[in-house]
């Protein structure tokens, strides 16, 4: 398939990243080689503006990303949002619910370059200690009410559990989602990557290209289901195997350099 009719969209953590965090150097030698023939490649991560910075800096994508897990499209050349999506006001109130409950939770609220931790855990600090980033920590009331994106909660995964089944009632006003065994995500209603994915497809005029996403949890089954072209790495969870058209290698083992000679021989 000629490359000038791909676009190609892929997850960072479990996907794109190794286990130690680093992009394999046969995906970034495919991935440049996509580029050169005309395709578009970008990411589409839960993480936010700093924790997805570093990431975009290595791979410079020649298109704006989906960050926040599907909540904005970021323009990392321009330094810009092109497309956010606000969670709704009841956020506060859904936080509260759950660490009143549940005290042991780390809890992150992320909005635009900004990340606040209210509640703080060991699960936490380490994923901060992983990405470099310098929370603001402060009382959840003293966050301010404008320009949330998402929060999450961090715990073992045994409470995440329990919060999960907690939540199957009475937080119908934002879009629930595990994204990893850790993290337990909130977001806009109506929003995931997918989502986010036909946000960017618009703004770049990609309409009539032949999309491709590339995932291995929860939170990028929809995205994998509504490509034309849905890829789940062989580490991925098994439900998201099962809406994908193509499964290829673990995310150690170079899965982006697959997909890719996979698009350059159909």
């Amino acid at each position: 398939m000629d490359f000038n009719n791909i676009i190609f969209m892929t997850d960072l953590d479990g996907t794109l990243l190794t286990s130690e965090k680093i992009i394999h150097p046969r995906d970034m030698a495919a991935i440049e080689r996509f580029r050169a023939g005309g395709g578009i490649f970008t990411i589409a991560t839960g993480r936010g503006y700093s924790m997805a910075k570093r990431i975009a800096e290595q791979i410079c994508p020649n298109v704006p990303c989906v960050i926040f897990n599907g909540a904005a499209v970021y323009d990392f050349k321009s330094d810009k949002f092109l497309w956010r999506c606000e969670i709704d006001s009841k956020a506060r109130e859904y936080i509260r619910k759950i660490t009143d409950k549940f005290p042991e939770v780390g809890v992150e609220v992320l909005c635009e370059q900004k990340v606040y931790v209210p509640f703080m855990n060991d699960y936490e600090q380490r994923h901060l200690d992983m990405e470099g980033v310098v929370p603001d920590l402060r009382p959840l009331d003293e966050i301010p009410d404008e320009g949330w994106l998402k929060f999450l909660f961090t715990a073992a995964p045994e409470v995440l559990d329990e919060i999960e089944k907690m939540t199957e009632s009475g937080f119908e006003d934002v879009t629930r989602m595990r994204s990893a065994a850790i993290f337990y995500e909130c977001l806009p209603n109506g929003v995931d990557k997918s989502r986010g994915f036909a946000e960017l497809i618009k703004i770049v005029g990609a309409e009539n290209r032949f999309s491709v996403a590339s995932g291995d949890y929860k939170n990028d089954a929809a995205m994998i289901k509504n490509a034309n072209l849905g890829v789940a790495v062989a580490n991925a969870l098994d439900e998201v195997k099962a809406v994908a058209d193509l499964v290829v290698c673990d995310n150690n083992s170079a899965p982006i350099s697959e997909v890719i000679e996979y698009l350059e021989n159909l």
